[in-house]
């Protein structure tokens, strides 16, 4: 079977299929398993019909293009919705939040203390120890209005901008 030397070319198959499952496990991303998958089907395939090494390669490549494409097109329709969407977007995660000015809002740029890191701060002008609100984020800097706008000291006065 085959032309892998004192091999069995269905096992080499099925051995690389498993290896790029395992890699599958250890390495993000999500091709290997297509590859994986492939490997395997070739391996059946081949212990079945009793392939030649050039139809077993040309069948590996034609078997996982098949699979990529089509979980590409299956991901694409279905997309895997999260439990937490703004998991990796830190400011998005920061929006609604209350920091405190470090550095005083001059002309509309300042510093202010989130968490455990100083960011620079986009807003109205506002003195030293000022409570703000994060309302939005323009990059790197966090967009802030001053916390007394949403509380009831200042309830019907519009945002200043």
């Amino acid at each position: 079977m085959g032309d892998l030397g004192s091999f069995d070319a269905p096992w080499v198959w099925v051995t690389i299929g498993l290896v790029l499952a395992t890699l599958e496990l250890v390495v993000p991303g999500v091709y290997l398993i297509w590859l994986a998958v492939a490997a395997l089907i070739t391996g059946l395939l081949t212990f079945v019909l009793d392939l030649g090494l050039f139809i077993q390669v040309i069948n590996f490549i034609f078997l996982a293009l098949i699979a990529a494409y089509s979980a590409k097109r299956f991901l694409q329709d279905r997309p895997i919705e999260s439990s937490d969407p703004l998991m990796n977007n830190r400011s998005g995660r920061m929006i609604g939040q209350t920091a405190v000015v470090t550095q005083a809002l001059d002309g509309g740029s300042g510093r202010v203390r989130f968490g455990d890191g100083e960011w620079i701060a986009r807003g109205p002008d506002m003195e030293i120890g000022a409570r703000v609100r994060i309302i939005g984020s323009d990059g790197t800097k966090l967009l802030v209005e001053p916390v007394n706008l949403i509380s009831g000291d200042d309830a019907g006065k519009p945002a200043a901008q």
